[in-house]
């Protein structure tokens, strides 16, 4: 393949040209990729809400659909951006696994079941690589966490390690997928990008992958130890040890020319693969359609008492709104991998106006701040730069930090936090030297009184009302310090009085040392009290004859490199739950969360709807659920345990040696919950679904056939989730389907369970004896015992 490559030419393909591109020969016919992040649409990678795509539900959001149809239209979805933005890999999906409730990451995980992740994920990855797109799974393997994930060790053995976090990897692997991408931590003592075992024996040697191995972003820690474990490119670039930072390991014969080869070959293969006919991308109405459609199938309903829903339009005169998540929905996580959403898009309270609009009053109060920790900035621009631009702060980037420095750049930014990225942002920021950025805009109080102005950024900087200064931190931060002052977004505030109607000039003046990123952000808190809102709230709930209470977090609570504290939401919102059900109790809970968390107080609602985050289709859908237009499609994910104690791994802080040990081996989530809250594959629809006369029928080469009448005896279209769960060695899910339903319709289905369904790793693939399976509608649902006769036997691979 491209023999008239030099040996040399084909060592720097092995490093990436910049920080999204591969290198390139075009003289031989091989062109550069293009990459971005995932998994919920393109992430720009100038992190700049002015480069709108389109949002997706999250993976755990897909994962809650059980559907393998919608995952895939879903990628095809996402794969249709990535042809529209000029992309050619993106890396996702995401198939690490909750593990533990509290991982930042989380909502980037399908399930803590592996099977289902690796079905959906692959099923995603398909849909994606149909629009002529590659699908990076990541992070491989067990960064299932993100407390010291650069540095932690995880401690797992080869039955855990093989059956429950590569399974994912492999299903996609099977599924053809275009890349991986090798995680930053270590397994069983060997950096991700150097674990030989996983890379080279296992993903290429077993499973044949023939598609290239990459880092994670600043994931290596050779050259020779990446490229000899089977790494194949390092990203990004320029290189850093591998590419031409190798040769001299090259040359000594560290490295063998032919590893160098199959390293070239397979980003040759990717390039030639994925530069080739690319498909039209799926956009406006038909876009918005599947957003809708995939927010609400992985809708869970948990609680439905009295059926109060659906809330049908015209049979209560008067519902209640309450709760900050309606006007501020959560849609995803804080990482690197967020999209800037549309600023039109509609959010619950206004779709929900709409749908009962004259069928009910309808009144709203937030009940607790939206933003608690960082405020929005609702300002004008400073001045006119000649971009059109209505709403933001005027950002001037100089290339000095003196009186003499010179202005080289400005631009309008309608956000609260600014990113920018060496190599990325050359053409504004200077960042390989000292210099300066000011962000000013006007403000105008709606009300009088406090006002309280934040401010945080990775360097000094200075905030200043009307020429006043109000914040000031002069400290500086090291480089090596610099990202983790970027990812804890820590703010200092101060309170300035202002007069209704009064209009101030709001500066943040920022100097920086060079580094490869910097940071900036601010906003303003306008004057409440939480005493105040939360009486307005309960208030109005005393008033009305229903309340839509929607509850949840905002973008901090799920952040990369970080993990939560705990399960709970925030403090204030329980006492809004407690306080809104004492005063109603015909109240529906919406809860707008990424992971599993805590539910104690469920009982207080009549009704818990777990939304998850669900893409920007989440106003229309949730409108069109608690109407009855649609129904609530999802089913649990994620098991939720009555106590934090009863998760079988819960904390993710190393040991002093870095290790992190998943003792808990496959008895991970509901596997190791002796009495969960809410179990794996729990919830329930609106339409009246049954299951009977279940059949097995066991294959010549091992597996299973299982049968089952599905029947839908109400008057309205429903879905089901059929699960098939083994019991032996530990309880695990084998196969699923979902399946849709006409009103009144009746249908057999037929459910393949594979044969590795019903083995174990025992230094090679052995039969479970006795798997004692049960067919039904969730792990703790045993309708049907199915019982069927197979020979032992041992396959190695």
């Amino acid at each position: 393949m491209s023999g008239e490559l030099s040996l040399d030419q084909r060592l720097a393909m092995t490093a990436g040209a910049a920080m999204w591109q591969t290198v390139s020969y075009p003289e031989a016919g091989i062109a550069s990729l293009t990459m971005a992040d995932g998994p919920m649409g393109i992430a720009s990678g100038r992190v700049d809400e002015r480069d709108v795509a389109l949002l997706s539900p999250c993976p755990t959001a897909l994962g809650a659909s059980w559907d393998v149809d919608l995952c895939q239209r879903v990628g095809a979805l996402i794969g249709g951006e990535a042809v529209r933005t000029g992309v050619d890999m993106v890396l996702a999906p995401n198939v690490n696994l909750a593990r533990s409730p509290l991982a930042g990451r989380a909502f980037e995980y399908f399930s803590e079941e592996p099977l289902l992740a690796g079905v959906l994920g692959a099923a995603w990855a398909t849909g994606l690589q149909s629009t002529g797109t590659a699908s990076v799974v990541k992070h491989l393997v067990c960064n299932d966490s993100e407390s010291e994930r650069d540095r932690m060790n995880v401690v797992v053995d080869a039955r855990t390690l093989r059956e429950v976090y590569l399974l994912p990897f492999e299903l996609c692997a099977e599924a053809g997928a275009g890349g991986m991408l090798a995680a930053y931590n270590r397994v069983n003592g060997d950096w991700c990008a150097e674990q030989h075992h996983v890379i080279t024996t296992i993903v290429k040697g077993e499973w044949r992958f023939d598609g290239p191995i990459m880092s994670d972003w600043f994931g290596t820690h050779s050259g020779a130890g990446s490229l000899n474990a089977g790494l194949d490119l390092e990203m990004p670039g320029p290189a850093r040890f591998m590419g031409i930072k190798a040769q001299e390991a090259c040359a000594s014969g560290q490295v063998a020319p032919e590893r160098i080869i199959d390293a070239s070959d397979r980003l040759i293969r990717a390039a030639r693969r994925f530069k080739a006919e690319k498909s039209r991308p799926i956009v406006g109405p038909d876009a918005d359609a599947l957003l809708v459609e995939a927010a609400a199938a992985g809708f869970v309903l948990l609680r439905n008492e009295s059926d109060i829903l659906p809330l049908t339009p015209g049979r209560d005169a008067h519902v209640a709104m309450i709760g900050p998540n309606a006007a501020a929905p959560c849609y995803q996580g804080g990482t690197f991998a967020k999209i800037a959403v549309a600023p039109d898009a509609v959010r619950p309270l206004e779709a929900i106006l709409a749908r009962y609009q004259g069928h009910a009053r309808l009144d709203y109060e937030p009940g607790v701040d939206p933003q608690p920790r960082l405020p929005a900035m609702p300002a004008i621009p400073a001045r006119d730069i000649g971009d059109g631009a209505l709403l933001g702060m005027t950002v001037d980037y100089y290339d000095g930090q003196g009186e003499d420095a010179v202005l080289v750049a400005s631009e309008t930014r309608d956000t609260n936090s600014l990113v920018w990225f060496a190599g990325v942002h050359d053409d504004t920021a200077v960042l390989g030297k000292p210099a300066r950025i000011v962000a000013c805009g006007r403000f105008r109080a709606e009300q009088a009184g406090p006002h309280r102005f934040y401010l945080g950024a990775t360097g000094p900087v200075r905030l200043r009302v009307d020429g006043r200064e109000v914040v000031v931190r002069n400290a500086a931060i090291p480089s090596s310090d610099v990202m983790g002052k970027l990812k804890s977004g820590d703010a200092d505030s101060a309170v300035v009085d202002l007069a209704a109607g009064q209009e101030v000039l709001v500066e943040a003046d920022f100097t920086y040392e060079p580094a490869r990123v910097h940071g900036l952000w601010y906003g303003i808190r306008r004057p409440d009290t939480p005493e105040a809102m939360l009486q307005r709230a309960v208030d109005l709930a005393a008033r009305a004859d229903v309340v839509v209470l929607v509850v949840g977090e905002t973008s901090d609570a799920s952040v990369e490199s970080k993990d939560r504290a705990d399960t709970h939401l925030p403090q204030e919102q329980i006492r809004l739950i407690e306080a809104v059900t004492s005063a109603n109790p015909r109240t529906v809970i919406v809860a707008n969360v990424g992971h599993a968390f805590d539910t104690a107080w469920e009982d207080r609602g009549a009704a818990l709807l777990v939304a998850w985050y669900p893409g920007e289709g989440f106003g229309h859908a949730l409108a069109e659920v608690l109407a009855g237009d649609r129904e609530p499609g999802g089913r649990m994910p994620v098991s939720i345990a009555r106590e934090e104690a009863d998760y079988p791994a819960f904390a993710l802080a190393p040991n002093a040696a870095g290790d992190l040990a998943y003792a808990e081996g496959t008895r991970l989530g509901y596997r190791g919950i002796a009495d969960p809250r809410h179990t794996l594959g729990a919830g329930f629809g609106y339409a009246d679904i049954g299951l009977s006369e279940p059949s097995v029928t066991a294959l010549a080469e091992g597996g299973l056939t299982v049968s089952v009448t599905i029947a839908n005896a109400s008057g309205r279209a429903g879905s089901e989730v059929v699960q098939i769960y083994r019991r032996e060695p530990e309880l695990a899910l084998v196969a699923f389907a979902k399946v849709h339903l006409a009103a009144g319709e009746r249908r057999e289905v037929a459910i393949s369970v594979p044969r590795r369904r019903l083995q174990i790793w025992q230094d090679g693939w052995c039969d479970i004896e006795a798997p004692r399976l049960f067919l039904g509608r969730n792990a703790a649902d045993p309708a049907f015992e199915l019982t069927f006769t197979t020979e032992t036997s041992e396959q190695n691979p």
